[in-house]
């Protein structure tokens, strides 16, 4: 049967058995998805915040942070889509992880097959009802449309300025190094030396100017800092 259009998207697969995280990894790959695995709860939302993935794959049991208190955690700080895999056939259980803010669940064992299709199903239907904006401090950044305002006033950014203030807004209050910001933001793409990173945080900062908090910080020997005073 034909699968359709393939999708993509950052896929964060956070399961403690490795054969089955690595197992699904291999197949959210294959259909064109870019997918990483976290072994625990703990470690799975670092992973998450630090990503920002379109889509998780959680398991309900996990040791240092179980599924439903990572699900809970998660649900608070975004929208992301998620899907909760458990073991148990239990009614309770499977309401429990929706009442956590699960979008969907899928009750162990699976077909990889049935994972895709189920994950590739959430994301168009959440990607089809809701454009990507992000707002920090007076700064409103539409990924869909790819525009930028600044005290409600439009502002003219090249897609690599753009790109660049995505990663900022969307890792507010973290440090990132020049790698990280490289990584983040071009996909090892970016041609030049990491000293050029700084090239292109100055011409943004230049052009984000209007707001008077100036955001972008620096800090010095490690990297740069979108500061938002209310998170």
């Amino acid at each position: 049967m034909s699968r359709g259009q393939p999708m993509s998207g950052t896929v964060l697969i956070i399961e403690d058995d490795k054969r089955i995280a690595n197992w699904v990894k291999v197949y959210f790959e294959r259909a064109g998805f870019s997918a990483e695995v976290a072994h625990d709860g703990e470690a799975g939302l670092d992973l998450a915040r630090f990503l920002n993935p379109d889509l998780i794959i959680l398991d309900l049991m996990l040791p240092r942070l179980d599924g439903v208190d990572l699900c809970r955690i998660l649900r608070r700080d975004s929208d992301v889509p998620i899907i909760m895999l458990t073991a148990r056939e239990a009614h309770v259980e499977r309401v429990i992880g929706l009442n956590s803010g699960a979008d969907d669940y899928i009750v162990k064992p699976f077909d990889p097959e049935e994972v895709i299709a189920r994950a590739e199903a959430v994301l168009r239907r959440v990607r089809g009802k809701t454009q990507q904006i992000l707002s920090r401090n007076n700064i409103t950044l539409n990924e869909t449309t790819k525009s930028v305002t600044v005290n409600e006033e439009s502002v003219d950014l090249s897609q690599a300025q753009i790109a660049l203030l995505s990663t900022f807004m969307r890792h507010p209050n973290q440090v990132l190094t020049r790698d990280q910001l490289i990584s983040l933001t071009f996909n090892h793409g970016f041609q030049g030396f990491d000293r050029a990173i700084d090239s292109q945080v100055a011409r943004l900062r230049k052009q984000i100017n209007r707001d008077s908090r100036q955001p972008i910080q620096t800090v010095y020997g490690a990297g740069y800092k979108f500061v938002v005073a209310d998170e």
